[in-house]
């Protein structure tokens, strides 16, 4: 297998542990604490970001400045992903302060949309970093 490889396969692995994870945290009834366990969860997905950057460019992504970052990923781009982010995290919210009162069956499905809400944007993560990776690999064996 591929360097290229082994760190796709490594960060389906991590994305894929965040969102059962986040999901599995999600299910859990916490009535009128929602908006702090979301926070929680939000720390968690941008753990989960710093992760997949470091299996990608080996380098802890704190380490880098604010600036840097924001003028690889384009400000353009950084302010609607976090607009997208943070109206999926007050939904789910929401949505989980509604379910409350319908039990188990509810409970559940906010469990899965939180779970795919935090794979769909680690994955969205994780193809840029794919691409950026393998820009820089071409940009280096020219």
């Amino acid at each position: 297998m591929s360097n290229l490889g082994k760190k796709r396969l490594e960060v389906a692995l991590t994305v894929a542990t965040y969102a059962i994870g986040g999901g599995t945290a999600s299910v859990v009834p916490t009535p009128g604490v929602e908006i702090p366990k979301q926070l929680l969860l939000t720390t968690a997905d941008v753990l989960m970001y710093a992760n997949i950057w470091k299996i990608y460019f080996e380098e802890d992504l704190h380490t880098k400045g604010l600036l840097e970052i924001m003028a690889e990923l384009g400000l353009v781009a950084v302010a609607a992903t976090g607009a997208a982010y943070v109206a999926a995290k007050v939904s789910t919210a929401i949505l989980k302060e509604l379910t409350h009162w319908t039990g188990p069956i509810g409970w559940t499905i906010t469990g899965v949309v939180a779970s795919s809400l935090s794979g769909l944007f680690g994955v969205t993560w994780a193809l840029y970093c794919d691409q950026l990776y393998s820009q820089r690999e071409v940009g280096v064996g020219d």
